[in-house]
This record gives C-alpha cells, structure tokens and sequence, in this order.
C-alpha cells in the first residue's frame, strides 16, 4: 500500500498497480511497471524493463501513465482443501519480497499467492497449499520443527502423493534433519526447497526449485530431501538427503551439497526427468509412517578454536547434552605433554561425562570422517567417552540427532548406542571418493 498523499497522487493519473509508468526525478527519468508495496510508504516501487525493481522516493517526482496493465489471465483458483501435493509454507526467501526503504527481505508470499504466481505448478500435480509460518529461518526452533512435522501428519492422512515444504535455506539443513529422524518409512516423498534470491529479483532461482521439489514429490522416494539448484545455471535440480545437506555458500544458487555421500537424484520437470543418483529408501505403504516427535531442546553446540576457555566448557553443566565442533579428525585442546601456554579443556569436558552429560563430536572440516584413534587428542577424548568415533555426520545433524535422542532416551549408554546407529543416513558405511567443494 502506498501513503495516502502518494496515493490520490495516483489516483488523479489513474495510475493503478501493473500499469506501465514515467517519473521523472529531477535529471532522472524511469520508466517501468507500478509494484505494490507492502507497508504504508511514499516510496514508488518500480519494476524495471532489466527485471530488476527500484525505489524511487515520490516527493518532487513528476508522475504520466505509458500504458495500462494486459487484463490478467483466469487465476488459478488456490485449493486448501485436496490436491495430489501439499505445499506447506515456513517462510524464507522462497515467499519473500523486498522492502524497498531498507532493502531488507521480508517473509510475505503465502504458497497461495506463489502457486497463482506460477500456474505451471497445475501442469505437473493439483496442489493443496497453506502457512504454517510467516517468519525468518534464524527464528525458527524444535518448536516448529515439530509443528511442521504434525502438520505433515495431517496432509499424510489426506491421502498426499507428496508433501513440499517451503523453508529459508540458512536453517533448512536442521529443519530437515529434525523432520528426518521425526518422521521415518515414509509413505511419500518429504522435499524441502527454498531459494537464494527473492522472487521479485530475475536471478531468483524459486520458480524452477518449486516446480522441480512438486514434480519430485510424486516419486518413489520414501526419504526426507532438499530439492535445491544442482548447478549455478538453470540446467536441473538435486534431491539431497535430509540428514546429510549443508548449506555451503552464503548466496550461490547451487549452495546446498550432499555432504560424503552423492545426491539421491536428479530432477527437470522441463522434460519429465527423475533419475535416481544413488540409492534411497523408497516409499512404505500408507499408514506405516514412524512418528517421534519428542525433541529437547536442552542441546548446546560449541565450536572448539584456539583460546577456548575452560569455564566455557563448565559453564554447559546447565544443558542435557552437548556437541563439537572440533578441528581435524575430532579434536579439542588437551595438552597432553604439558606446555605451560596451552589450557586444555579435557578435564572439564570428562566432569560432562561422568555427572551423565553426553558430550558428541562433529567435524569443522565438514567432509570426511571422526578419527579418535590416531592422534593423542583424539584418543584421550575418547578415552573420557566423547561420542563419535567413526562417524561422518554434519554439525547440524549431530546436534539435531542428539536433541532428538535425548528427546526420548536418558540412558547414557543407550544414547551413545543410539547416537553411534545409522538412522537415515546421517551416518555412511563407507566413505565414497567424491571432490569436495
């Protein structure tokens, strides 16, 4: 919405939202198509003929009508009720605009209002769409990860050939390993997507990642997935396994990678092509899906790093269960022949251990495996019982993985048991001769 002033502007022009338009600001002069706003403001927003929008503050700008806006096609009516795919919004990137006095990107397109944006949706599958969240992914906690499990329960009862959540990218890789261990032998695909950039900017990759994570939905795969760009281009899309995708690149469209395993498959709704990667857990017959929903949320995560004190280390007494992220193999400082500058943190973590606290090791390197037996370090955390060894797991899966265990296991040793048993992948058998990037 515009200010009021800004408004009858407007309105004396018979300048209306869509309509081709000409200010004039001083020396300047801009040509493009009337945006809505948001918020009250007398900031014009103009999408530009590059496909680019603009704001431009009214005040002293001279304001003519090049053309009237093309009548709009038939809409798309936006069902909540059925549809072969459920779209369940959680907001992020994939259904935000810009806010065009600050520049900031804010949460605010329904999937209601994305699906009309792209009718092509109702080519590949009937759509059933609905928020569950309008916010930021930084907000989000095991509060709404377990709301988007339960409203997946819902939309499985409904008979869904396949559920896609849209999500903000920086956090997705956590909500989708909490969803992985929630929800397992599942009945139909779980695909997670977002996007990198707005919708409203051209290089915004949204479009071909929803249209790829829908066509996904209706495949074989019985997993939890993150349906990203696979390339920087717009060739196709990656299937990544919930439990083993991080975010690499704070703004490359092809920011997610399956971490020490390949994608589970490769997807182009362009020309109908699902091809499976590797291997996948496939579909389960319905009403078979395993539901544990129990999470705590008492999980503290420490990154290990030079000069790391240890009273930080004691001072996470107050939580039920700790992560690390440590260097190399799995290592912390320990000292082991006695220079008088280090401080060692080994004998705080082994007072965690011993009052029941289980302390998890997850590596900074990301790719590549936890070896606790071959530098001293790494054997005398082990040795106090730093859970581990052996695994492969991201930092964000192990601190999830743990949050989820301790969710319905106190049992030290049936948490390291559990901890130490792959799930849903998070976990490989081998390590497979892939690059790293």
């Amino acid at each position: 919405m515009y200010a009021a002033n800004l408004d009858k502007k407007l309105k004396e022009k018979g300048i209306t939202i869509g309509d081709r338009i000409q200010v004039v600001k001083g020396s300047q002069t801009f040509e493009g198509l009337l945006m809505p706003r948001a918020s009250e403001s007398d900031i014009l927003v103009l999408k530009l003929d590059t496909g680019y929008n603009i704001g431009i503050s009214s005040e002293g700008a001279t304001l003519s009508i090049l053309s009237k806006k093309p009548k709009s096609p038939k809409e798309i009516p936006c069902n909540e009720t059925a549809g072969e795919v459920s779209i369940l919004g959680c907001g992020g990137t994939i259904s935000s605009k810009v806010e065009y006095t600050t520049g900031a990107v804010y949460p605010a397109i329904s999937p209601c209002e994305l699906k009309k944006a792209f009718p092509e949706l109702e080519n590949i599958a009937s759509i059933k769409a609905r928020q569950l969240f309008a916010l930021l992914s930084e907000d989000m906690n095991n509060e709404h990860w377990k709301i988007a499990a339960e409203a997946v329960l819902e939309e499985l009862k409904e008979c869904s050939k396949g559920i896609v959540l849209m999500h903000g990218t920086d956090t997705m890789a956590y909500t989708s390993a909490a969803m992985s261990f929630m929800l397992q032998d599942l009945p139909v695909p779980i695909l997670f997507v977002g996007a990198q950039r707005s919708s409203d900017r051209p290089s915004s990759e949204n479009e071909m990642n929803l249209l790829n994570a829908v066509y996904a939905a209706k495949s074989d795969l019985g997993e939890v997935g993150i349906c990203m760009h696979a390339t920087v281009n717009d060739a196709y899309c990656y299937i990544h396994r919930g439990a083993s995708t991080r975010k690499m690149h704070t703004s490359k469209r092809d920011a997610f990678k399956s971490i020490n395993c390949p994608p589970l498959a490769l997807v182009d709704y362009r020309t109908r092509k699902f091809e499976q990667v590797s291997p996948y857990r496939k579909k389960t017959p319905k009403g078979k899906v395993k539901a544990d929903l129990k999470i705590n949320p008492n999980v503290a995560m420490v990154y290990v790093h030079p000069n790391i004190k240890p009273k930080l280390i004691s001072s996470l007494s107050e939580y039920d269960g700790i992560v690390l992220i440590g260097t190399g193999l799995g290592h912390v400082p320990t000292n082991p022949f006695g220079d008088k500058y280090s401080k060692p943190i080994l004998k705080e973590l082994e007072e965690l251990i011993k009052s029941g606290i289980p302390v998890v090791m997850s590596p900074q390197t990301i790719y590549g495996r936890l070896n606790l037996n071959i530098y001293t370090a790494g054997r005398l955390i082990g040795n106090i019982g730093v859970i581990g060894n052996g695994a492969d797991w991201t930092p964000e899966t192990a601190f999830v993985k743990l949050s989820w265990v301790l969710g319905h296991e106190k049992n030290p040793k049936k948490v390291a048991q559990e901890m130490m048993t792959n799930l849903v992948g998070e976990i490989t058998e081998r390590s497979p001769l892939i690059e790293s990037e």
